[in-house]
């Protein structure tokens, strides 16, 4: 969930950091870090999370017969 109320800090969505490339961030306040790293400075930004995707449903247990009145 992109806006629960707990957040487990992650400089990768921290608005302090920016993405350097897939395994280093740019912090303001702590300079280049990991995704993974946290501070006491984090600060949640909804935008830079990437939600999970959901899985894909499976509908080949279905018949046609399923699907009529």
């Amino acid at each position: 969930m992109l806006f629960r109320k707990k957040i487990t800090p992650s400089c990768g969505y921290c608005a302090y950091g920016t993405k350097l490339d897939n395994c280093q961030y740019l912090c303001s306040k702590k300079g280049a870090v990991s995704p993974k790293e946290k501070c006491m400075s984090f600060r949640y930004d909804p935008i830079k999370r990437t939600p999970v995707k959901a899985k894909a449903l499976d509908f080949s247990k279905y018949d046609q017969e399923d699907y009529s009145l």
